[in-house]
């Protein structure tokens, strides 16, 4: 005898293996690296946001210590911080105790949902940025990466971080205070193994963004403060890891550039889409998304210096 069974059970059916598939196409399949004793990478790609990605493009990190685990930066989802907790458990069974916070974009702080139970520090400036423009970013992460924003909501910091010495579980990290990148940026070195965490501070193999910039000499004086400190390791923000000061090179290169072609478009008279369209340098070839950041960083960059070039005629 034939059993029919009710169409109902197999939509139902059919919803739930759909979902499963769904679920586990929605895994950022994080591997943390061990790159430093206690310290460990997880190093997202060069690439744009886009939905094949989940906004991964992000370094974040996290440190075992006798006090606990402490991380750097909660990635680009809610999924994504749920799935860097769940790596932290892979590697250690220390709690998670604290979440320091680099700036406010994000792809560094969207994943701070799966933190909530334990204290969230940022610089002043990074919270009130977040209060201002917190909303708007998580609304425009929905639109470039999709599903993998599922139940995102933005959280803002519970801690103001101060610059100076923070001694944790052993770690003796110092902390800074800079600008260039968004007007609140911080820098951390671990002096114990000589670990520096740039932040978006430093790009590397990657052009940088500029959305939030104060200006191109205050990011390259903010790199000559990094670069003075006595690391051993640079973790970019983006991009891959250096134990030498390439990555320094090619920032300053490539701010260098970038200053000279904005001031002398200006001063010719230029418009943005003739700047656009500006050749960049051979040594900037290798770069990821060179051409993209250009025209992005001429809307946000190219009035400034437009105004600093053109007098008005009335004053």
């Amino acid at each position: 005898m034939k059993r029919h069974v009710p169409l109902w059970a197999l939509v139902l059916l059919l919803g739930l293996l759909g979902g499963g598939a769904a679920q586990a196409a929605y895994d950022y399949r994080l591997q943390p690296r061990q790159i430093a004793a206690d310290t460990w990478l997880l190093e997202g790609s060069t690439e744009n946001f886009a939905e094949g990605n989940g906004g991964n493009i992000v370094n974040c990190a996290f440190i075992v210590t006798e006090a606990g685990v402490l991380v750097i930066d909660s990635g680009p989802s809610r999924r994504y911080g749920e799935a860097l907790r769940a790596a932290i458990g892979e590697v250690t069974e220390q709690p998670v105790a604290r979440l320091l916070l680099t700036h406010h974009h994000p792809d560094h702080v969207l994943g701070n949902q799966a933190f909530t139970d334990v204290p969230i520090a940022a610089l002043a400036g990074t919270t009130e940025l977040l209060r201002e423009q917190g909303e708007a970013m998580t609304e425009n992460m929905y639109r470039l990466v999709g599903d993998w924003m599922r139940g995102t909501e933005l959280v803002l910091p519970t801690e103001t971080l101060q610059p100076g010495v923070f001694e944790f579980g052993g770690h003796r990290l110092r902390l800074l205070a800079l600008s260039g990148h968004t007007g609140a940026d911080l820098a951390i070195l671990d002096e114990r193994t000589g670990v520096l965490f740039a932040g978006d501070l430093l790009f590397h193999q990657r052009a940088l963004t500029t959305p939030n910039s104060p200006g191109l000499d205050v990011w390259l004086a903010d790199l000559q403060t990094l670069e003075a400190l006595p690391w051993k390791l640079l973790v970019p923000g983006h991009g891959p890891l250096a134990a030498d000061a390439a990555p320094f090179v090619q920032m300053r290169d490539y701010l260098g550039w970038l200053d000279a072609l904005l001031r002398g478009a200006a001063v010719r008279g230029e418009d943005m889409n003739e700047v656009i369209r500006a050749p960049i340098p051979a040594r900037f070839a290798g770069i990821s998304l060179t051409r993209y950041e250009l025209i992005r960083s001429v809307s946000h960059l190219y009035p400034r210096y437009e105004a600093q070039a053109l007098r008005r005629i009335d004053q």
